[in-house]
């Protein structure tokens, strides 16, 4: 039962934790300077005691422990293993990821292509029996991974890839889909299906003509849409270590996710455009429920073996602190009694004898 962690880039979240832990020592010291301001060494401990400060520091640690437990939620820990009975079909499919420049734009966090290749991961994780295979354009397109149903080596190649893999500049999705009908063709019979990942960008390479000519050799293309449709997002480049963004004529250029033509790539091959925008995208049950079962058959149940997502057990732990943060009071019960009842030895104040 190995510990796992699904989404690493949630780290970047620590610099909350970081931020609020060096807000309350900041604060403390400032109150500390301040009554050091107005009070002499001896009576600052009194002071103190006043005005009840003895549980700042418990209330400190629940504010920073819950928020560090939220960012180990982000996390998506994963514990534990339990079985499913999962159909297994026997089903042929090239992914086609654009590897562009463009696909580094950052309105999608971390990036597009960050995104893209997650979500083809998520879709290996829980195929059953399929074959798979890659192909990759960023202007030439290139086969990296023929049909297989060894996972490994997909994920292994998913972990390699790199932006800008072509040869040529610019994206050419219309050469892609033609080189993954080409990789298909060679497979069994059966259900056989394109998957294109891309922001839609391409270079005059025919790409619903690709499409059309594939759903002829019973291949069904489908489009996946990433990043920003309306306003998009700026392109990071890095000049001599430093990170600037991408810039044509003077001004800073903005990519846009354009669904148009990925519209049209599907719809001229018996597929469908899902348009993940800069949304969570869940591929891997887009596969299960709508892709997967277009091939009208099912071979036979097959058992695998999931990872048990355990963030809940975090953004528990982290309300329970919360709550208790909330509940708990600068001052203990004693301190408060101690605060009401009169010192031994205080004078009382009693009524003069002329009274």
């Amino acid at each position: 039962m190995d510990l796992q962690f699904n989404q690493p880039d949630a780290l970047f979240w620590l610099w909350t934790v970081a931020a609020a832990t060096a807000v309350l020592v900041l604060a403390t010291a400032r109150r500390r300077a301040d009554m050091s301001r107005l009070a002499s060494v001896n009576l600052i401990g009194r002071f103190e005691r006043a005005i009840g400060p003895t549980r700042r520091g418990t209330r400190a640690a629940l504010l920073v422990g819950a928020l560090l437990l939220l960012v180990i939620g982000l996390l998506d820990p994963r514990l534990g293993v339990r079985y499913e009975q999962v159909a297994q079909r026997n089903i042929d499919v090239v992914f086609v990821l654009d590897t562009s420049r463009s696909m580094l734009a950052e309105d999608l966090k971390p990036n597009r292509l960050t995104r893209a290749t997650q979500s083809i991961d998520d879709v290996l994780g829980q195929a059953v029996g399929d074959r798979f295979g890659l192909v990759v354009y960023g202007g030439t397109p290139t086969l990296k991974v023929p049909l297989t149903r060894d996972l490994h080596a997909m994920k292994l190649a998913m972990d390699e890839v790199m932006p800008r893999t072509g040869r040529r500049g610019g994206s050419m999705i219309g050469d892609a889909i033609r080189l993954a009908a080409e990789a298909l063709t060679v497979g069994e019979d059966g259900f056989k299906a394109i998957i294109v990942l891309s922001d839609g960008d391409d270079m005059g390479s025919y790409p619903a003509e690709a499409a059309a000519a594939a759903a002829e050799e019973g291949i069904s293309v489908w489009t996946v849409g990433l990043g920003d449709a309306a306003e998009g997002g700026r392109i990071p480049i890095e000049v001599d270590g430093t990170r600037l963004f991408l810039v044509h004529e003077g001004q800073e250029v903005w990519s846009k996710m354009k669904p148009t033509i990925l519209q049209e790539v599907a719809a001229a091959a018996d597929g469908q455009f899902i348009p993940a925008g800069t949304g969570n995208l869940d591929l891997a049950d887009i596969y299960n429920r709508i892709i997967a079962p277009a091939t009208g058959k099912r071979v036979e149940s097959a058992r695998v073996e999931r990872a048990i997502p355990r963030y809940r057990w975090c953004i528990g732990a982290a309300l329970l602190l919360l709550a208790i943060e909330c509940l708990l009071g600068l001052r203990g019960r004693r301190e408060q009694a101690a605060r009401s009842t009169p010192r031994t030895g205080a004078a009382v104040p009693t009524r003069s004898a002329a009274a």
